[in-house]
């Protein structure tokens, strides 16, 4: 698993409205940000990834989050 700072590839800007935690949307755009951690991985990982706290790791297109009250959905936009 890579261990890269998306910070330094993508501004982030958070979703608004913030959506409903037992809904987030996903979307080649989206992020998730684990607010315990502060790590961001993509809403849908086709590499293996995952936050340092353990609550959102996936791939293969599919990420699992078990705490969703602690995600804050953000858009990425290159640098």
């Amino acid at each position: 698993m890579l261990n890269i700072d998306m910070r330094k590839i993508y501004n982030f800007y958070p979703l608004d409205p913030a959506p409903d935690a037992a809904n987030l949307p996903s979307g080649g755009d989206l992020y998730y940000e684990c607010t315990e951690c502060q790590v961001i991985v993509n809403s849908v990982p086709h590499i293996k990834s995952a936050c340092a706290c353990g609550n959102l790791a996936g791939s293969g297109g599919k990420l699992d989050v078990k705490n969703p009250e602690q995600v804050r959905v953000v858009r990425g936009k290159l640098k």
